[in-house]
């Protein structure tokens, strides 16, 4: 029982490791970032 509860977190430890590497990755920085430039560029309007 203990080794499926091991391999049950390691796979959620996986999983959410791959969304954050995903979410994080470079090509992504300019989707990521564009609408907080938006918002501070509303601001000062």
């Amino acid at each position: 029982m203990s080794l499926a509860q091991l391999l049950y977190g390691g796979a959620l430890a996986a999983l959410l490791a791959s969304i954050i590497k995903y979410y994080y990755a470079k090509k992504r920085r300019k989707k990521i970032e564009a609408p907080k430039y938006r918002m501070m560029k509303d601001d000062d309007d």
